[in-house]
């Protein structure tokens, strides 16, 4: 059963038929509702919609350059994820057209004694090939990677009178207590650091996320002990014998907890944007389950402003009218970056020694992915 892509077909519907006209950042119109809520089970499969088919890779990537720690694009045009490249290039053209004093060091050389900005390929390509242009013009400030992993605050064990600063690694904080502690109420990742807001390109959409496990009934262990839908007693068990069942799932390792996971999102572009942060949670709840030992249980979106661009309007009527097909399964492959030189690169050594922060973008296998064609609509930056 697919519920997933029903229930973004009546969201594209809701916004057709009760949403409002309001102007926004970038100057394309859009018309929005407040205040949507998307959920979806795990077990019915992984939420990658099927009514328009999406590019799997660069959900994947980005995920991965978030769990990174990373805010530079150059890690993701190395895995031909092109997200995050209008931003960066509108950060570029706003600072070069207010300092013109830089210009003769970032700007392309005409050849008859004027200078112009790079188009927006030519950025990229620059970026691509330069490190020191990259490593200028390929960062994006302090975005989601800087607060998951290096959210800076005051060091309070600093000596007296010596002001410090530290890193909070909340990704690794969160392992943690999901280890030592599932039942807290404080299993959250905040994005939203007010103090650096004005320092990022674009303020966190998608600006904080929340887990909650609970225990597994001993039939829903026994469910995955054996691999099919019978009980203990429809198995043949009887309730003499669950001790002994007990022992065996946990001489397997059969995990014992389910885990789900909410995000909080004040912007939803629900052409382009949504979709994409639906499978990006899941993969995320997906990785953090397989770390902890859990079983992913649901996904659920809180969405602020849900807006369809004025650009996108035919496009969600034209996806409305598509049947879904049934949903893909996600199969994670064993860990091996350090086969990889390239991603050598890119990973620090923190990083390099830690399990969840060891995947490579072709680490995941869709199972039984079946889509409808891709709908081309722009993205507004």
């Amino acid at each position: 059963m697919n519920n997933l892509d029903k229930q973004y077909q009546a969201l594209l519907q809701d916004i057709l038929d009760n949403g409002i006209q309001k102007g926004d950042r970038t100057g394309t119109g859009t018309v929005s509702v407040f205040g949507r809520q998307i959920r979806h089970k795990m077990s019915e499969g992984f939420p990658l919609l099927t009514t328009k088919k999406m590019a799997w890779k660069s959900v994947v990537t980005e995920l991965l350059w978030f769990l990174r720690g990373d805010t530079n694009i150059k890690f993701l045009l190395d895995y031909d994820c092109h997200i995050w490249d209008g931003d960066a290039y509108k950060n570029y053209c706003k600072y070069t057209s207010a300092n013109s004093s830089e210009w003769n060091k970032w700007m392309r050389d005409n050849g008859d004694g004027t200078l112009s900005m790079f188009t927006q390929e030519e950025f990229i390509n620059k970026i691509k090939t330069n490190e020191e242009f990259a490593k200028k013009w390929g960062e994006l400030g302090p975005i989601y990677g800087k607060q998951w992993r290096k959210w800076e605050t005051d060091d309070l064990d600093a000596p007296r009178y010596e002001h410090w600063k530290k890193d909070i690694d909340q990704i690794q904080n969160l392992i943690e207590e999901l280890k030592t502690n599932p039942d807290s109420r404080r299993l959250m990742v905040n994005a939203w650091n007010v103090g650096e807001i004005e320092r990022m390109v674009l303020p966190p959409c998608h600006y904080g996320f929340q887990l909650y496990t609970r225990n597994l009934s001993f039939d829903e262990r026994y469910a995955i002990y054996s691999n099919s839908s019978k009980t203990w007693e429809e198995g043949g068990g009887n309730a003499y014998g669950k001790i002994n069942g007990l022992d065996m799932m946990d001489e397997d390792n059969v995990p014992t907890r389910a885990i789900s996971l909410m995000w909080n999102q004040r912007s939803c572009d629900l052409f382009l944007g949504i979709p994409f942060n639906v499978a990006s949670y899941a993969l995320l709840l997906k990785i953090i389950a397989r770390e902890v030992n859990m079983v992913p249980d649901e996904l659920i979106g809180n969405l602020g402003d849900v807006h369809l661009y004025s650009n996108h309007l035919e496009q969600a009527k034209m996806q409305i009218l598509r049947k879904p097909y049934k949903l893909p399964k996600l199969e994670i492959t064993e860990r091996e970056w350090h086969l990889h030189e390239k991603v050598k690169e890119h990973v620090g050594e923190k990083d390099f020694n830690g399990k969840i922060f060891s995947y490579r973008p072709d680490s995941f296998k869709l199972i039984g992915y079946e889509s409808h064609s891709g709908i081309k609509a722009p993205l507004s930056n």
